[in-house]
């Protein structure tokens, strides 16, 4: 608990799951103040395919960047972005400048869904009280922390690229064409021996 604040209609107590420590609270006064600290993401689930589009078009970023950055669109984050682009079956590596039409239609409808899709199960989960334990690894998520776990449409082992704090998880079956995306640690340490492709990952184990 980092902090908790007393009224007359209640309580409200701040919490942090996340190791980084990041949490910050502010005392603002008036709309203007508060908007201030809106980095203006799109709500996806209130939005048009339309303004998904040119939102989404708006900045050239891997897709992955792009539905994580909350100046685009509003509380995505790494977990959700994950279901989304294997969902969509469209690679976390893809550039927003590259993305065709029908590309853009499946990755607006595979966000919509999914956002509703877990929304709805956390909802349930909770049953209307407070979370005592926040995570973004859920077990019943098709790959977003389940590197080597089997892709619950194809069974291809989930392939994982590792970046600063981050992780992306991905099927390269199913999004990718068989093609794996290198990671760095990994690549750089196998340099010519770095597998290009799902087959050749799974005959070298």
């Amino acid at each position: 608990m980092l902090a908790r604040l007393q009224f007359s209609s209640g309580t409200l107590t701040l919490t942090e799951a996340g190791t980084k420590r990041r949490a910050s609270l502010h005392l603002v006064q008036g709309e203007e103040q508060l908007r201030r600290h809106d980095p203006g993401g799109l709500d996806v689930l209130a939005s048009s395919l339309a303004q998904f589009t040119a939102r989404l078009r708006s900045e050239n970023h891997t897709l992955k960047r792009a539905l994580t950055d909350p100046r685009l669109f509003s509380g995505i984050g790494n977990a959700y972005s994950d279901e989304i682009l294997h969902a969509a079956r469209l690679s976390p590596l893809l550039l927003t400048s590259r993305i065709d039409d029908t590309a853009v239609a499946r990755l607006f409808a595979a966000a919509q869904e999914q956002l509703q899709l877990w929304t709805e199960r956390l909802r349930r989960e909770m049953g209307g009280g407070f979370p005592e334990k926040v995570t973004a690894f859920r077990k019943d998520m098709a790959v977003h922390g389940r590197f080597r776990q089997p892709c619950p449409v194809c069974g291809t082992p989930v392939q994982r690229i590792r970046y600063a704090d981050n992780e992306t998880n991905y099927c390269a079956r199913c999004q990718t064409g068989g093609r794996l995306l290198a990671d760095r640690a990994l690549s750089r340490l196998l340099k010519q021996d770095w597998p290009k492709d799902i087959d050749a990952f799974d005959r070298e184990g």
